[in-house]
């Protein structure tokens, strides 16, 4: 399995943007990560429902600052005070949303 490394992260006002080592960059919208949050407050631990109802989640929540969680992940700071999430790289890369990844993941 691929390890992805992420070189740069940049809140922006409509994305979270990730420059990835291998070239790659993942422009992935605020609201489409802050759901798919994994932390046992938004997942069960032990059957891995998801708890997170997305309309309690405001439309133009976005991030308003991250920590880098070793070399593997990013926490975010979400303006709906949630921060408790640690999203590894591998997992951000998996959920990118550009059209290359769109056409990958439709081939397979």
């Amino acid at each position: 399995m691929t390890s992805y490394i992420a070189k740069e992260i940049r809140i922006e006002q409509e994305y979270i943007q990730i420059f990835w080592e291998d070239g790659h960059r993942s422009p992935l919208p605020h609201r489409y990560v802050r759901l798919r949050c994994r932390c046992a407050q938004c997942v069960d631990e032990m059957t891995g429902k998801e708890l997170l109802d997305p309309d309690s989640v405001e439309q133009d929540v976005v991030a308003i600052d991250y920590f880098t969680v070793g070399n593997y992940g990013a926490q975010f700071l979400w303006s709906d005070t949630h921060h408790t999430g640690i999203y590894t790289y591998n997992f951000l890369r998996s959920i990118c949303v550009c059209i290359e990844c769109k056409e990958k993941a439709s081939s397979i």
